[in-house]
């Protein structure tokens, strides 16, 4: 017995101890565990040994082909006055010019897009300059002439007289992805040639950022692409390029309350910019083709009105034009839109994008969806007055010259003016009119002391006109106005 006791007595122990070093060396454990040094070796998930996200993208080679083929554009127009410039040529030679302020001056970004001098940028970087310059990657500068321009599409073509250019190649924006790794290249805030990376963030984004104004033809086409890469003023015009350096975009905007980037930025398609240019060089002007339907998005609130069923993709035709192609190819109120070409489309934006890519006269297929069953309709294209043919721009020097464009003033305005004719301005560009001080809303009502009545008597006294030219005429609010310019 008492034998039994000593063995159960030192196992006790033995059991006692035991406990007790290893509580002291689990918390000795512990310890060390929760105090590693910075530099423990901490792995990425999802990525070989060694593999960092960035490493499997590159962005060098990305930039080394965009850096050359993007330029600085750089603009000068006329001063914008305060208050109404009265100009009077016998009260100037007796007491002199006003004085003059100094002249505007603007800056953006370019894309070369061929080696003879081609160069696409943004509308709104060049609209109403009256000079243009362009500095390359290598710090040549050339002046540049605006080819043409499309406020539609925010879409502008220059020309450099150069050869041998580095230039970008197009891609696919149709296959560009939402989550894509992208570059956008530009000269923001002056700082030339400068490179930031994001993702795509979103496609067919509409921000009405682009005017409207059917009497003008013009019809705003927002299908951008959205991007995180950090874009602020002087990147307009630039690229969005992928990560093999070709082109699939024209960074045009900024989401910000600042003016400066916050985190969302917008390009132009380049599949839609490339049409837009292919007009202006072929053509003159940008052929804008239409379908002949009104349409809107599907949403929950639609979808209860017209007691829509089963899939809600597509865009929901709320209306059909009279003698338009869609209507011709047999599309009919009711029925929803879901592919146009050989691309599908979900949104507004999205089928108006794909709809810019064509002219007036192009056939294509649109996949229907009526009464559940899916139609493929032949469709036409029209342009907005109903053609299928293409229409050049005019050729007219002298008009293109003054920089404007004319109405007919109304027979109510006129008898609201004293007035028994004229020609009222419109809308002024870069141009004689412009650089003279004449303002929009301007009616012509004489030029060199002759009578204007319509557009062919200006055309008719400027043509083969030599030296000083003097307008006269009336502001809407009755102000008379003189100028004078020379040709």
């Amino acid at each position: 017995m008492k034998r039994i006791a000593t063995i159960f007595f030192t196992a006790l122990i033995g059991g006692t101890v035991a406990l007790t070093v290893d509580h002291y060396l689990g918390d000795k454990e512990n310890h060390i565990q929760t105090t590693l040094p910075a530099n423990y070796p901490v792995k990425f998930t999802g990525y070989s040994s060694g593999m960092t996200p960035e490493a499997s993208i590159d962005f060098i080679k990305a930039s080394e082909i965009s850096l050359p083929a993007v330029v600085h554009v750089k603009t000068e127009s006329a001063p914008q006055r305060n208050q109404m410039y009265y100009y009077d040529p016998f009260r100037n030679f007796m007491w002199g010019q006003p004085q003059q302020q100094a002249p505007q001056m603007g800056s953006g970004s370019g894309v070369i897009i061929s080696g003879d001098g081609y160069i696409v940028t943004n509308n709104h970087v060049i609209k109403g300059a009256d000079k243009v310059e362009v500095t390359l990657y290598d710090k040549r500068t050339y002046a540049a002439k605006v080819i043409g321009r499309d406020p539609a599409t925010d879409i502008a073509l220059l020309k450099i007289d150069a050869k041998n250019l580095p230039y970008l190649l197009y891609g696919n924006s149709d296959d560009v992805k939402v989550g894509e790794w992208v570059l956008a290249v530009g000269n923001p805030f002056n700082l030339t040639s400068t490179v930031t990376a994001g993702i795509v963030s979103a496609k067919a984004r509409n921000i009405n950022v682009l005017d409207s104004d059917p009497s003008q033809d013009m019809f705003p086409v927002e299908s951008f692409i959205q991007t995180d890469a950090a874009v602020n003023p002087g990147n307009s015009g630039g690229a969005l390029v992928n990560t093999s350096g070709q082109l699939i975009g024209i960074n045009s905007a900024i989401a910000s309350n600042t003016g400066s980037y916050t985190g969302y930025s917008f390009a132009v398609p380049v599949n839609l910019a490339k049409k837009v240019v292919n007009d202006l060089v072929e053509f003159g002007k940008v052929q804008r083709a239409f379908l002949g339907i009104s349409i809107r998005d599907i949403d929950s609130r639609l979808i209860d009105e017209k007691k829509l069923q089963g899939d809600t993709k597509g865009i929901y035709v709320t209306g059909v034009s009279q003698g338009g192609g869609a209507g011709e190819a047999g599309v009919q109120e009711g029925d929803i839109i879901l592919k146009v070409g050989e691309v599908y489309v979900n949104n507004v934006p999205e089928l108006q994008e794909q709809i810019g890519h064509y002219r007036p006269g192009d056939k294509l297929a649109i996949l229907v969806k009526r009464n559940g069953e899916e139609k493929v309709l032949p469709v036409t294209l029209r342009s907005k007055n109903g053609s299928i043919s293409v229409a050049k721009a005019g050729k007219n020097e002298v008009i293109s010259i003054l920089g404007a464009t004319f109405e007919s003033v109304s027979e109510q305005e006129m008898k609201r003016l004293g007035l028994n004719g004229g020609v009222k301005i419109t809308s002024l560009d870069a141009g004689k009119l412009r650089s003279a001080g004449i303002k929009e809303g301007f009616i012509i009502t004489a030029i060199d002391k002759r009578k204007v009545d319509s557009l062919d008597d200006v055309k008719e006294t400027l043509d083969n006109k030599e030296g000083g030219v003097l307008i006269e005429g009336i502001y809407t609010n009755g102000m008379k106005a003189y100028y004078a310019f020379g040709l």
